[in-house]
């Protein structure tokens, strides 16, 4: 291996996890072939990067290496991550850059909505970096970002997924004033693993942030998601269906855990495609609405055609 160092460059390349840099690296088991996908190289998936770069947009697909990136690409499905691309927390899972974010682009909701319009979308994802700087966390600009989808693209539906608002006192309410077709707030992992995973959150806060969204409106749609391979117990699995289930959770989401350095959280375990559907299965027995588990299962993957099959499972009950 040939280690190359620059001596030329006065302004040095800020590292993307500088909290993560003096960490030892996490060794993870190779991968197993159930795991893998092919590399983005459509058509589709070249027209939709040259959108979203001509507006000066931020996708997770792209910040959180999502390996989804090349099918969603391809079928012109993006989700669109608001506020910039730094974030303010330090999660042990996630590829988002960490830092002092910049200040907020007042054009931003607007050109995602202009996004939207190009690419045709009927059903279009929004989510964005952890914003504790600022006074609301972020939640007027989600409202912003959401009327003007709604003013441009009426006939789109919406999902948000939203970071905790942890001591932003209002900034829920705001959020779902402007009415989401979904709101997601994804938990990540159980709670015996939040001090190292996700250590700037609170298990119950984020289990209360979702069942606020219920009691303010009743007709939006939640949902939540969890990774596994990161440590937990099945049974702990189990344990954060019924506490979603006791928030009136609609859906849930369960993928495999992925390393994205060594300097992340390491993947403890691979779990076998036949362990997602049992507990697929399970989850459906505790009276989710709707349920996608699968070693590639993401917050947004699929999200229309699942939003569509939300309205369905909904209608069905009061038949």
């Amino acid at each position: 291996m040939v280690v190359l160092i620059d001596t030329v460059s006065k302004t040095q390349v800020r590292p993307r996890h500088p909290e993560k840099v003096n960490r030892p690296d996490a060794l993870s088991p190779a991968k197993p072939d159930w795991i893998r996908v092919r590399a983005p190289n459509t058509r589709g998936y070249a027209d939709t990067r040259k959108i979203v770069k001509e507006n000066g947009l931020v996708t997770v697909c792209e910040e959180a290496g999502c390996p989804n990136i090349g099918e969603c690409w391809d079928k012109k499905h993006a989700t669109f991550m608001i506020m910039g691309d730094t974030c303010t927390r330090a999660c042990a899972f996630c590829n988002v850059k960490t830092g002092m974010p910049g200040a907020l682009d007042a054009l931003e909701p607007d050109h995602v909505a202009l996004a939207v319009q190009k690419l045709g979308l009927h059903h279009v994802v929004i989510t964005s970096v952890d914003r504790d700087d600022l006074d609301d966390g972020g939640a007027d600009h989600f409202a912003k970002t959401i009327r003007a989808i709604r003013a441009s693209c009426p006939s789109t539906t919406i999902e948000i997924l939203t970071p905790d608002f942890l001591r932003k006192e209002g900034a829920l309410e705001q959020v779902v004033a402007a009415k989401p077709d979904v709101f997601n707030h994804n938990l990540e992992t159980v709670p015996s693993q939040y001090l190292t995973v996700r250590p700037g959150a609170r298990y119950f806060h984020s289990i209360r942030l979702l069942q606020r969204v219920k009691e303010i409106d009743p007709a939006i749609f939640t949902k939540s998601g969890i990774m596994v391979g990161l440590g937990e117990e099945r049974n702990e699995v189990l344990q954060v269906m019924d506490d979603l289930r006791s928030a009136d959770v609609d859906f849930l989401t369960i993928g495999q855990y992925l390393q994205p350095s060594l300097k992340h959280h390491a993947v403890m375990r691979y779990v076998p495609p036949d362990e997602f559907a049992g507990l697929e299965k399970v989850a459906y027995t505790k009276g989710f609405l709707m349920v996608s588990a699968s070693p590639l299962t993401r917050s947004s993957h699929h999200a229309g055609e699942d939003f569509a099959k939300l309205q369905a499972a909904r209608a069905a009950l009061v038949r």
